[in-house]
């Protein structure tokens, strides 16, 4: 496979042997983020496009349209990566197709079962899914089938799961006897990469995402989630003059109802500076969206809190709605990923740049006891376990919502807690 006329992209050998081998009928780059395989799977692909034949559809697929266009066509379409290139690739944000060399692609996003449904009857010759262990096993099995035309090609990338994942157990561990070639990548197989990347990015990494995302491995989610908390660090006393606010509710009726707000300090710390919760069960008494609007706004006037934003539960609309119709300002619905929330708060705590006030004790009993669950991690799905949960719930979404706000603080010094 010879490389674009005019690229001029550093790449290294374990690149260059993948771009030049991914001839199987299954080719699989997998690894550590950052590591090079992205842009490797890319070349290889655009190479299969302008070597495919008539016959048979050419599809891109991803958990979503807009995962497919950040983290394919943002990259396709970028003259510093792939040089003159980038002017064969059009594509228009929103549609559901695009031009590559002068060939129709399709995009289909898979984010659950039923998007199996977009792939029957069709056949295909070439397909690249990009974050393969996020699409659903059916969607990838259904794939597979309508790959059916002569040298019919599926080209993947993902970043690694649980070693029980159906993509491991499924495939990678049986490539001996499958068409299928896999490359495994490393931070130190990325040529673009200085040593001040790579380190700042190995520090936005702990624990289980560290093992992962950074050291490229298959390893199972157990235990507690938050395995780097610790009270005598995380944990303080008083608090330092606030710069910033923000706010983030889980919705309960039944269950509790939990408000946290976040603020950041004038030593460029995050602080979970206070808690609201309340709790229909033990209280013996439930409240309306407009008892809790009134609640949640008289906790922040007590604590002088503006919060810029407030995160609010997604499945909660009818608060969302309350909230606005009571002239709450900056009310909009969290991100709810949790896998992603999870990393997020991780993150933060991994780091050193997030602190919970001692007064927020339903957070702080929730925390030691959030764990993964066992049942989930011997199906090879990484879900911690529904308990206990609201005012970790309200973190996450705080937390991961505001993340662009804070990471680039990670690496920045820091004062000592007071």
């Amino acid at each position: 496979m010879p490389l674009p006329a005019g690229l001029d992209l550093p790449l290294s050998r374990k690149q260059l042997r993948s771009i030049g081998r991914a001839t199987a009928r299954i080719n699989l780059w997998h690894g550590s983020v950052r590591s090079g395989k992205t842009v490797a799977s890319l070349l290889a692909f655009v190479i299969a496009v302008a070597a495919a034949g008539p016959s048979g559809l050419i599809l891109i697929c991803g958990r979503s349209l807009q995962t497919i266009e950040r983290n394919v066509f943002e990259p396709l379409q970028d003259p510093a990566l792939f040089g003159p290139l980038a002017r064969h690739i059009h594509h228009t944000r929103g549609a559901t197709t695009a031009v590559i060399l002068g060939r129709t692609v399709h995009l289909i996003g898979a984010s659950d079962v039923r998007a199996e449904g977009r792939l029957r009857g069709l056949t295909a010759q070439l397909a690249y899914v990009d974050e393969a262990t996020l699409v659903p096993e059916s969607f990838w099995t259904q794939l597979l089938a309508r790959l059916s035309t002569p040298g019919a090609r599926l080209l993947a990338t993902t970043n690694p799961d649980s070693p029980r994942h159906w993509l491991k157990v499924g495939y990678l561990d049986r490539a001996h006897e499958l068409n299928l070639r896999a490359w495994h990548f490393k931070l130190a197989d990325n040529p673009s990469l200085t040593r001040q990347y790579v380190t700042d990015l190995t520090a936005e990494y702990v624990g289980l995402w560290r093992r992962r995302m950074i050291d490229g491995a298959w390893v199972v989610a157990e235990g507690a989630v938050f395995d780097i908390w610790d009270e005598q660090q995380h944990v303080v006393d008083t608090l330092p003059p606030m710069v910033r606010y923000w706010a983030a509710a889980d919705y309960g009726t039944t269950n509790p109802f939990a408000l946290l707000t976040l603020g950041l300090g004038t030593d460029d710390r995050l602080y979970v500076t206070s808690e609201w919760r309340h709790d229909s069960k033990k209280a013996h008494r439930q409240m309306t969206d407009a008892e809790y609007s009134q609640a949640v706004r008289a906790h922040l006037a007590a604590h002088r809190v503006e919060p810029e934003w407030t995160f609010i539960d997604p499945s909660a609309a009818s608060m969302i709605t309350q909230l606005w119709a009571d002239g709450h300002p900056g009310v909009t619905r969290a991100d709810n990923d949790v896998s992603s929330g999870i990393r997020s708060v991780s993150t933060a705590l991994g780091s050193g740049l997030l602190r919970v006030h001692r007064s927020c004790t339903g957070l702080l009993d929730e925390i030691p006891g959030y764990s993964w669950d066992p049942a989930a991690s011997a199906k090879g799905e990484d879900r911690p376990i529904k308990t206990a949960d609201h005012s970790v719930d309200a973190l996450r979404y705080v937390l991961h919502s505001t993340a662009h706000e804070w990471r680039h603080m990670i690496s920045a010094p820091r004062e000592s807690p007071a």
